[in-house]
């Protein structure tokens, strides 16, 4: 089959030549030249420049209709709703303004094409309409930038101080999540201090850290409360993208980035939303990090409050994690171990015997 595309290419790459070679030789035998550009030859580029046009919208209004539901998935957070609603601003300022370019793009090809004796206006300037296309679009994208700058500022400035704080730790090519103890303080962790055991290199000495949890496969996160998003990244830059939450941030080698935001939604409930029994939230990687980029995801649970206690109980503390284990109390069972010893000397006795 691939040689059969490769054929075909090649054929029809040779019959425009041939064919574009026939035009040559048969505008020779009329006395004229190929490259000159007639009348007929404007009209008829400018009539399908209008066919093209319909198409063009045409193809705009059935991708709409069919995929529009798709641009983004129903937003699971507070400030979801406010980022949604700039984007729908957005796109009903865009929209007119597409249409209406485009409409006079082709309309002009159309009235416009090349005639004999036809030349155009010269027109070198004007203040009104320097103003206009200047000062309209000035003002509509500084309100957009306004509206679009204190969205995020309120996810991005320091959260309260009761929220919820986990750290998202990336590396190629997955996520580990570790949740503040009762304290609701990280402990302290420096590369330096990254080995076998102790993957994020978490400061032992910190009393803040005993009672971190560390998790992976999946994070669980209680809706209707705060969570405040600790990022941090062992190798390379690496971006946590959270898109039902409307939510992403870069992880930086060498530096912390944070945001907060409260969900919504539980896995639950947009399960039913959207009518797959096996929806999960997810955590991604929005940078091409490497070979296997597209596999750097974590599985997002939002449950109640009840759920998530239940939950992060049964997780280990990181203190328990990283305590050796407790010696294993051997016990001897004297009766067993004399039978075994007779059955040793027997056999042992059998064998002299045989050799014997």
């Amino acid at each position: 089959m691939n040689w059969l595309i490769i054929f075909t290419v090649v054929l029809g790459v040779l019959a425009v030549a041939r064919l574009l070679k026939v035009m040559e030789l048969s505008a020779a035998l009329r006395g004229g030249d190929v490259n000159d550009i007639t009348e007929d030859n404007n009209k008829n580029n400018a009539l399908t420049w209008i066919v093209f046009g319909v198409l063009f919208f045409y193809a705009f209004y059935w991708q709409v209709k069919n995929y529009g539901a798709l641009l983004l998935p129903e937003s699971a957070s507070e400030h979801g709703l406010k980022t949604d609603m700039l984007f729908d601003v957005s796109m009903w300022i865009i929209t007119p303004t597409f249409f209406a370019t485009h409409i006079f793009l082709f309309y002009y090809i159309f009235k416009y094409y090349h005639r004999k004796g036809q030349k155009a206006t010269f027109f070198a300037h004007s203040t009104k309409l320097e103003l206009i296309w200047t000062v309209i679009p000035t003002i509509v994208l500084t309100s957009l930038i306004v509206y679009g700058i204190g969205t995020w500022n309120e996810i991005t400035t320091p959260a309260p101080q009761e929220t919820m704080v986990i750290e998202l730790y990336a590396k190629q090519y997955d996520w580990t999540a570790r949740y503040a103890g009762k304290d609701n303080q990280l402990g302290k962790a420096s590369f330096r201090l990254i080995d076998g055991v102790n993957a994020l290199g978490i400061d032992v000495k910190d009393e803040a850290a005993s009672d971190d949890k560390i998790v992976r496969g999946e994070f669980h996160i209680p809706v209707g409360k705060s969570v405040n998003f600790k990022f941090h990244s062992r190798d390379v830059i690496h971006s946590a993208y959270m898109p039902h939450f409307r939510a992403q941030m870069n992880c930086v080698p060498g530096m912390e980035t944070m945001l907060h935001f409260v969900p919504t939604i539980t896995t639950a409930e947009m399960r039913v939303k959207t009518g797959n029994d096996k929806f999960d939230y997810l955590l991604l990687c929005n940078k091409i990090c490497g070979a296997s980029h597209f596999n750097m995801q974590m599985k997002i649970v939002v449950e109640s409050q009840e759920e998530f206690d239940k939950w992060i109980s049964e997780k280990k503390t990181f203190a328990q994690e990283i305590a050796p284990p407790a010696p294993v109390a051997a016990t001897v069972d004297s009766a067993a171990v004399a039978a075994d010893s007779t059955k040793v000397d027997s056999a042992t006795v059998k064998v002299v015997a045989q050799v014997h």
